[in-house]
């Protein structure tokens, strides 16, 4: 599933489902070989839990429900934690971000915001579809990787067949939104597209990433206890590969 973006253009897609089976077609016929990593459930965020996830872990996805309760920066309302700008910290030059200008593109916009930000833990198939994007995109601002996505055909077609191969009927309308956390120079990094940049939660580190990550999901789970769409999905280096 996926959520409406902060600042939509007239283009929306259909939302992707949270499924480790659809995103890693997805990846894969794009140009992240299946030798390389895959995504997987993460069934809990208690440490015997997280344990089982696949290691090394490379990103987190996490999925959340849109509401005014959903913020674990403090007790503001989504509205307000939109307005933020982030204190305007600074961040490591290093972080792959990118705007969402498309309406439910956020599943899209994470996967995008997860292998940008570990280009140098995995391969991508030379010529591919990733490939040239983030070659093409590199040099370019966040609002400037937003409007070559956006005008990227492939890309849309990609997104489209996802989004129709999950277990749930697709609908536009929806209130829930992804976002990643990648660690880039030692640093836990929330990336949203929703958000003017990257968001800093402090020191971590590639051994760390998923308990550092499984923290400050736990505190934005508090704030909507009694909601069930909370969905945590890793992206995790295959088993033989940079171990």
């Amino acid at each position: 599933m996926a959520a409406i973006d902060e600042k939509a253009s007239a283009k929306r897609w259909l939302p992707l489902e949270a499924n480790p089976d659809v995103m890693n077609q997805f990846l894969w016929g794009l140009g992240l070989p299946g030798s390389e990593a895959e995504c997987c459930d993460v069934y809990g965020l208690d440490e015997e839990l997280l344990e089982m996830v696949p290691k090394p872990v490379l990103a987190v996805l996490f999925l959340y429900p849109l509401t005014s309760k959903v913020n674990f920066i403090s007790d503001q309302t989504e509205e307000e934690r939109l307005q933020q700008e982030n204190e305007k910290k600074e961040h490591s030059t290093k972080v792959y971000f990118i705007k969402q200008t498309v309406g439910n593109a956020c599943g899209t916009i994470g996967l995008l915001h997860a292998l940008g930000n570990i280009t140098s833990e995995i391969k991508l198939t030379e010529g591919s579809f990733f490939d040239r994007f983030f070659k093409a995109t590199t040099s370019m601002d966040p609002l400037q990787r937003a409007a070559f996505l956006e005008n990227d055909k492939e890309m849309e077609a990609a997104h489209s067949v996802a989004a129709t191969a999950g277990d749930t009927e697709a609908s536009v309308n929806v209130d829930t939104h992804f976002i990643c956390f990648a660690c880039v120079d030692g640093e836990l990094y929330e990336l949203d597209g929703r958000k003017s940049g990257p968001i800093s939660h402090g020191q971590s580190s590639p051994n760390t990433l998923l308990e550092d990550a499984a923290k400050v999901i736990q505190g934005m789970i508090q704030k909507n206890p009694d909601s069930l769409n909370f969905n945590v999905i890793a992206i995790s280096k295959k088993a033989g590969d940079g171990k």
